[in-house]
């Protein structure tokens, strides 16, 4: 069926498969559904939203769905994103998203869980997030390349939900550019990526026990302000402990962020081989991101002006990961 669709189809149109469908209310689906036929080689309207299919429509439907005449516009994309993003494992199972709009569902999906995982840090909102991050490394194990999308949707306003998500991203970018290119060709590593996933997105969590009025004043910190401020590692090893986190790779993420080379960081003043691997790359991903965003004391960096400062600042941050980021922002600029 699809060699008989017009060339330029996809652009506008993505075809729905059955698990979709499933996904959708069964009587009024959330957006316009268009058939193609193929008598005519040309698409229909099938239905509008805010009518009600019947029992016998339904049917019809997924008779339609199967035979794989049965559409969405792109025009509609961001209702589709919306609702895609509140299941988010469909991104595996849906083979017509575009790379783009498959970047900007996890983007929607992973910023409302951290969201609710910063109002609620309990195990059950937690399991939530470590469900809806493994579906995001089950994406990137089939084809590392694609972090390269997913790291172009950054929020601009800082706030700590957008601040965890741009920062897994980034953390998730440099650590898949130190890899070796087999890497995803073995199932054993799999686990330690998962991890390292939940790490770079994880490593803030004790910012959720600094008061807000703290994290948003746009004046200089008071002493105590600025102790409340470096105490939030520690309070995110302690939720690691309640929330029964029992992987090495978020630990080191969570307590290593802060550290720099020169034994100058908190909260333990570590330096050069005593900060874990990951934790220098959180390192660079958490002071990059925040450097990139809007903060209430500090307009936004341009991001290629962020990782040369970042590079240039050879006692605190590695080199080699601060020149894999400028690296890439340069060929990203190709």
């Amino acid at each position: 069926m699809s060699d008989e669709l017009p060339q330029d189809f996809e652009e506008e149109y993505y075809q729905i498969n059955r698990d979709i469908l499933q996904s959708f209310n069964k009587f009024r689906p959330p957006l316009n559904i268009y058939r193609f036929r193929e008598d005519v080689s040309r698409i229909i309207s099938y239905f509008k939203v805010g009518e009600r299919l019947s029992k016998e429509q339904t049917e019809e439907l997924a008779e339609m769905v199967d035979a794989g005449v049965i559409f969405v516009s792109r025009a509609d994309q961001s209702v589709y994103v919306k609702h895609i993003s509140h299941q988010l494992d469909l991104v595996l199972l849906d083979k017509h998203l575009l790379e783009r709009e498959i970047a900007d569902i996890f983007q929607v999906a992973l910023t409302r869980r951290m969201q609710a995982f910063f109002e609620q840090p309990v195990k059950v909102v937690y399991d939530k997030v470590q469900e809806d991050i493994f579906t995001l490394t089950e994406y990137l194990w089939q084809d590392l390349s694609r972090i390269k999308a997913l790291a172009r949707r950054k929020h601009q306003e800082h706030t700590l939900p957008n601040h965890s998500v741009n920062s897994g991203y980034v953390g998730l970018l440099l650590h898949i550019m130190r890899l070796p290119d087999d890497f995803n060709k073995e199932p054993k590593n799999r686990q330690t990526f998962d991890r390292a996933a939940l790490g770079f997105f994880l490593h803030d969590m004790g910012m959720s026990k600094v008061p807000p009025f703290i994290r948003s004043k746009d004046k200089p910190l008071t002493p105590d302000e600025r102790q409340k401020i470096q105490t939030h590692t520690l309070s995110g090893y302690e939720m690691i402990a309640r929330l029964d986190i029992k992987y090495a790779e978020v630990e080191n993420c969570v307590n290593h962020h802060h550290e720099r080379l020169d034994g100058n960081g908190y909260p333990q003043h570590l330096s050069g081989s005593g900060i874990s691997d990951l934790g220098l790359v959180c390192a660079v991903a958490d002071s990059f991101c925040a450097m990139c965003s809007d903060r209430p004391y500090a307009r936004a960096m341009d991001p290629m002006t962020a990782a040369k400062a970042l590079c240039d600042d050879v006692k605190r941050y590695p080199s080699e990961i601060t020149k894999l980021l400028l690296n890439h922002l340069v060929n990203e600029r190709r």
